[in-house]
């Protein structure tokens, strides 16, 4: 068996994982910032309030993607995260 075949395979190889795994992600200490538009907001928040379309807007979101909070900035999503006591990443 080539060792370096089998490196190679286990270096391209891109890990899925699930919604379930993500919310292990962290020990639930794991949240993201999101930029989003005013148009997507309901879709996320239901009982969100009708909102000016093209307005940016920043969702906080637990590690398996779950909405948090809404805000009309990314300093107070990351303030909100840190006093939840949870650890912002950064994804892309």
């Amino acid at each position: 068996m080539n060792t370096k075949s089998n490196m190679t395979k286990t270096m391209n190889e891109n890990p899925v994982l699930t919604a379930e795994a993500l919310a292990l992600l962290g020990g639930g200490k794991i949240a993201y910032v999101k930029a989003v538009r005013s148009e997507d907001v309901a879709a996320m928040f239901p009982q969100a309030p009708q909102i000016d379309p093209g307005v940016q807007l920043y969702t906080l979101h637990a590690a398996d993607g779950t909405p948090m909070m809404l805000t009309d900035s990314r300093e107070a999503a990351i303030a909100n995260a840190w006093s939840q006591e949870l650890e912002t990443v950064s994804v892309h």
